[in-house]
């Protein structure tokens, strides 16, 4: 049986004045497809979300989504003063547009919304937490869990991991991998570093200066791609079950830096 079509881009190009982020980009992202996203910054990963969540038109081609869209944001710390509970920050996933005042069962689904979502991340013991004295793990499981308060089935990820220390960001990788799974839910996964998300990607869309390769890892990931794609000598080296790469102006998580942020 073929799997439900979530996110298709034909043809398209994403372009602001005589900067050209992408052209001709050709994608398909079917349920419970796990893309990962990489490039320098500057180069259109988080604008690709944009595009989807309708918040950019195309310069060019078309765009359809399937279904409804969870979005985890960059990970950033929080107000250590703030004092919003866990569960209300799951909560304001679940709400979204609706206006008015809440019914009796509107109250009842966005609790048992609430729950669903905080038993998919693990954090039943952070439901009456502030916030603001979660540690950057926990404020990010959080996250995840207001992403799926919809029952999304496709999940945006932008930047989830930055900023979290390695054994978090495996952790939170994981929990979104555990989605897909068990949901069917597609993931497009906006990332500097694919070693955390390894084991779940199953293509790679690398963005670089206009350009772009999509395919496996073992297809995209290789000196040959890198090197045609930047324009210079780079060399990607695999130790164990990581990936290095390494090349004149490529910063330490593999991609050329100097660049402005997406």
């Amino acid at each position: 049986m073929s799997r439900r079509e979530v996110v298709s881009l034909s043809g398209a190009r994403l372009a602001f004045g005589d900067r050209v982020l992408w052209d001709g980009l050709d994608l398909t992202v079917r349920a419970g497809d796990f893309v990962a996203v990489l490039g320098p910054n500057g180069t259109g990963k988080t604008s690709l979300l944009k595009v989807l969540l309708g918040q950019l038109p195309l310069s060019a081609g078309d765009v359809s989504v399937d279904g409804q869209v969870g979005y985890i944001p960059q990970h950033r710390g929080v107000d250590r003063g703030l004092s919003l509970r866990g569960r209300d920050l799951v909560g304001l996933g679940f709400d979204g547009h609706r206006w008015g005042m809440a019914t009796v069962r509107g109250r009842s689904a966005k609790r048992a919304a609430v729950q669903r979502a905080l038993g998919q991340v693990n954090g039943g013991a952070l439901a009456d937490v502030s916030v603001g004295v979660m540690s950057g793990g926990e404020l990010q499981r959080m996250r995840i869990a207001q992403a799926l308060a919809t029952d999304p089935a496709l999940l945006l990820c932008d930047e989830p991991l930055l900023n979290l220390d390695p054994a978090n960001a495996r952790l939170v990788a994981a929990l979104i991998n555990a989605r897909r799974r068990e949901a069917g839910t597609a993931v497009l996964f906006v990332t500097h570093e694919i070693n955390p998300v390894l084991p779940y990607v199953d293509r790679v869309l690398y963005l670089v200066d206009g350009r772009f390769r999509l395919g496996s890892v073992e297809d995209v990931m290789t000196s040959a791609t890198l090197s045609e794609l930047y324009g210079t000598d780079i060399a990607v080296v695999k130790v164990g079950e990581q990936y290095v790469v390494v090349g004149e102006h490529v910063d330490h998580s593999g991609h050329a830096s100097g660049h402005s942020h997406d």
